[in-house]
Parts: structure tokens; sequence; C-alpha cells
């Protein structure tokens, strides 16, 4: 597989991480909170709607979806899926990093586990 596709497949992977992160910072704000809290469709509409970190998660999917695209257009999907898994792993690493979330032992090794399921399959 060509580099540059290597490329771009961890470019979509890493945005798809940094959406899952801007998405849960986005939820966790006292407006969205308080919205969901209250069940009124409407203003957890308005609270999702206005709120940054939810909007640049949607923007960094559109994107990487943009991204993944180029990528099928490049290599066979086969070839080209088991690289999402890497995602696991560079969300676990932000969620610990970013949001102080936990990374147990258990929880890595089942990550890397899933890496390595990647790097196996990659090399067929």
């Amino acid at each position: 597989m060509p580099i540059a596709v290597v490329g771009l497949i961890l470019l979509s992977v890493t945005l798809s991480a940094i959406a899952q992160i801007s998405l849960k910072i986005g939820m966790s704000s006292p407006a969205v909170s308080t919205a969901l809290a209250r069940g009124e469709a409407g203003r957890i509409a308005l609270s999702v709607a206005a709120t940054p970190h939810i909007l640049t998660g949607l923007a960094c999917y559109g994107l990487g979806m943009v991204v993944w695209l180029a990528v099928l257009a490049k290599v066979d999907v086969t070839m080209a899926y088991p690289f999402v898994g890497l995602g696991f792993l560079v969300t676990l690493a932000l969620g610990a990093l970013l949001l102080g979330e936990t990374m147990s032992l258990t929880r890595l090794i089942g990550t890397l586990l899933v890496v390595l399921g990647v790097v196996l399959t990659a090399q067929s």
C-alpha cells in the first residue's frame, strides 16, 4: 500500500478520534447537561447546535469522511478498513490525555490486541 494512502488512512482515523473527544466535551457542557436534564427536545437541539465543541466534532467527522472517500478511491475496502481499528488506540490516548479518563491495564491490553489485529491484517 502506498505511503500516501497510509497517511490518508491515519489522517481519517485521527480526525475521527478528535471528533469523539470534541463531542464528549461538548455533551458535557453545562448548557447541554441542563437541557438533557429538563428533557426538552427543542432546548436539547438548540444547545447541541450552539455548542462549539459539538460543531467542531461534527466538522472533524465530515472532513474525516472526505479523506476516507479518497482512501476508498485508491485501495480495496478490505485492505483499508482494518486500519480503522487504530482509532481505538488514538481515542484511548486522547481520552486519557485530554479528558483524564482512566487507562486501565485491561483496557490498554484490549486496545493493543485490536492494533495487533490491524498490523496482521495489513501484512496479509
